[in-house]
């Protein structure tokens, strides 16, 4: 199977999940089963893509953009990038989906009840939101707009990380993004080569 590429867009609240996931979706496509893949986590991006630019709705639209262009640059020359980023409004996802083309890209909506994501933030941060220390804070005093349609939805509240995880690697196997493993946990073209190596071999 030649390796298609595409954009799986993780969003959701601060405490959602994205990252983990993000980091075990990374892990099993490039370490497992050898595929081309490249992640942008969005606080890696802020320090280093984006460096200057604020919170401001307009400075946090030019920051997804930029993850869209970069996503789109890879996913275009057959390389599968791994996005995650609140990415807290629906129209600029929106966009990055039709510049990347709507059967290029998967979102991942992580979804979170506010106090779970609370309690687990150890910076504090949805806490001094709530005391007003910080302002534009997203999902306190900031608009989160959910997905319509997620390609994926997960509930971090209630599933646990590997239910999640393989829920995600599921659709893109069921939707042809990857080829599932056989039972072996060999892809098929694995399998047949070791068949064949080993009847080369007079061993079948």
């Amino acid at each position: 199977m030649t390796q298609k590429g595409f954009t799986l867009w993780f969003t959701g609240l601060s405490g959602s999940g994205k990252s983990t996931l993000a980091d075990l979706v990374y892990d099993e496509l490039k370490h497992r089963r050898g595929l081309k893949v490249e992640k942008l986590d969005g606080d890696v991006v802020r320090t280093n893509l984006s460096k200057g630019l604020g919170f401001s709705k307009e400075d946090r639209d030019i920051n997804i953009r930029r993850i869209g262009f970069v996503c789109n640059l890879l996913t275009r020359n057959d390389v599968i990038a791994i996005a995650s980023a609140i990415s807290p409004y629906r129209a600029v996802r929106d966009e990055n989906r039709a510049l990347i083309g709507p059967d290029r890209f998967v979102e991942v909506y992580c979804e979170v009840p506010l106090e779970v994501a609370i309690e687990r933030d150890v910076k504090g941060l949805y806490q001094k939101a709530l005391n007003g220390e910080i302002k534009g804070f997203t999902g306190v005093d900031d608009p989160y707009e959910p997905p319509l349609n997620p390609e994926v939805h997960i509930n971090s509240g209630r599933e646990t990380v590997e239910e999640s995880f393989h829920k995600i690697i599921a659709y893109l196997e069921e939707h042809g993004f990857i080829e599932p493993l056989g039972e072996s946990g060999y892809s098929k073209e694995e399998e047949e080569a070791i068949s064949a190596h080993l009847e080369a071999l007079g061993y079948l």
